[in-house]
């Protein structure tokens, strides 16, 4: 057994099983022959009543849902409570979206070679599923990895991330109680040796990562020949705000942005290009609006951050913030430990491009403040790394904003709100080396089928 703990006091919350290659590989077996036996396949309306059933047991333990999230992740429980909510409607999404899960006509009368044909197709699943996942949304996150490869009629086998599994392993055992059988969806807990054996095994018919860039571009390499992916890593978000901007309505969205869960958002806002007319005010009332979130254990009903996932991390943030002010970056707020767990919100005022943390994820609570003159010059800053995912612009012009839009790296381009904004229908990609696939419900519920046609000659 592995024990949990509670990320701010360090305390055990609770305990999940351990499984090795011998286990994780008759789970493997099982997944096969489920799908290649077609007898053995759910039908559509078995799979939407098992969801149905899902949704109503999820809603009964709603409260318990978001305080496992809080005391396991770490997320407040103001936030918890909305990502339990999120995980219901993720379930509803895949009921929903069953039915766009279909074929079309092909065409075959635009030559004389198609004469006498009808041509159509459908949607079946593609295999077995094995999804890895990350900590910083350990309910959510799995409803987007299993609920669409349940929908769709694919069986998956989970590995949540190991600081925060009882929120995927309960969720699991949901589905079991909701009447789907215990083959068809598997939670496990492997070492890495055994996870990276899952991951790279030629039964697998589509993985599913969400992680850090190194693991899952390094997994997608070793990956067997045929097996498809989804890959979603991180960015370093960046926003412009230009001087038309209402800095009393941007302050409130990059304060929620760029402190949400402590910085652990994969497109939380870190990068701020602003105007040199107004970067020092806003800078300076971000930084206010940061020096009054309370911090503290996430299960406490009025903390607004809670702690990191592990120590090492505050330590690492805090490397990360002492070398930008060596670099010249100017402290508003924050810049120091609070303890062991945690770390204060923190403001910097023009860090060094150069420096570690603006050309890195921070994974914490640090927003960093950028002058800038020219939004050209700004645009081709916050498009100088590596890293694509969601960005945002602040701003009242509307050519300003169709020019951002036009020209800055991103899959995605919030206007006159923060980088972190998502709704769990809409696409969810990571460009370059943020990730690979379109992740987002029914996006997902797409790549985790195949299109097969027939074509009759009469």
């Amino acid at each position: 057994m592995k024990d949990v703990v509670n990320p701010f006091d360090r305390q055990k919350i609770g305990e999940v099983p351990t499984h090795d290659w011998n286990t994780v590989d008759g789970y493997l077996a099982k997944a096969a022959d489920l799908h290649a036996d077609r007898s053995n396949w759910l039908k559509t309306h078995e799979r939407a009543a098992i969801l149905e059933r899902v949704v109503e047991i999820m809603k009964d333990r709603r409260d318990h849902l978001a305080m496992q999230i809080a005391n396991e992740g770490g997320k407040p429980l103001i936030d918890a409570r909305v990502e339990a909510d999120r995980a219901i409607k993720g379930v509803e999404l895949c009921i929903e979206d069953l039915g766009n899960v279909r074929g079309t006509e092909i065409p075959m009368g635009l030559s004389a070679s198609g004469d006498g044909r009808l041509a159509w197709t459908s949607r079946e699943p593609i295999g077995p599923v094995v999804a890895v996942s990350a900590f910083n949304h350990p309910l959510n996150l799995i409803v987007h990895q299993v609920c669409p490869a349940v929908a769709t009629g694919c069986p998956v086998i989970v590995k949540p991330a190991s600081d925060t599994p009882l929120s995927c392993f309960e969720f699991i055992s949901i589905l079991h109680e909701a009447g789907l059988p215990e083959d068809w969806a598997r939670a496990v807990n492997p070492d890495r040796d055994t996870a990276t054996k899952m991951v790279t095994d030629k039964r697998v018919a589509f993985f599913s990562f969400i992680g850090s860039s190194k693991v899952g571009w390094s997994l997608r390499s070793q990956l067997a020949p045929g097996t498809r992916c989804a890959l979603e890593h991180g960015g370093v978000a960046p926003v412009i705000v230009d001087q038309t901007a209402d800095l009393d309505d941007a302050v409130p969205a990059l304060a929620k942005g760029g402190f949400y869960h402590s910085g652990q958002v994969c497109v939380s806002v870190q990068r701020v290009y602003a105007h040199s007319s107004i970067a020092e005010d806003l800078a300076n009332r971000l930084a206010e609006k940061a020096s009054g979130l309370k911090v503290g254990n996430a299960i406490d009903e009025d903390v607004e951050c809670g702690p990191l996932i592990r120590p090492a991390e505050v330590d690492r943030v805090a490397e990360w913030v002492e070398e930008a002010k060596s670099g010249g970056a100017k402290v508003l707020t924050g810049g120091e430990k609070l303890s062991d767990t945690t770390y204060a919100p923190t403001v910097l005022l023009n860090p060094s491009d150069d420096a570690t943390i603006s050309r890195n994820e921070v994974f914490g609570p640090v927003v960093c403040v950028y002058s800038y003159d020219d939004v050209d010059e700004a645009i081709a800053r916050a498009n100088s790394l590596d890293v694509s995912f969601q960005a945002a612009v602040f701003t009242n012009d509307l050519k300003a904003a169709m020019h951002t839009y036009r020209n800055i790296n991103a899959s995605a381009v919030m206007v006159n709100d923060h980088t972190a904004f998502r709704v769990d229908w809409m696409p969810f990609a990571g460009l370059k080396t943020s990730g690979h696939g379109v992740g987002g419900i029914p996006y997902t519920m797409h790549e985790m089928t195949i299109e097969k046609m027939i074509v009759i000659k009469s």
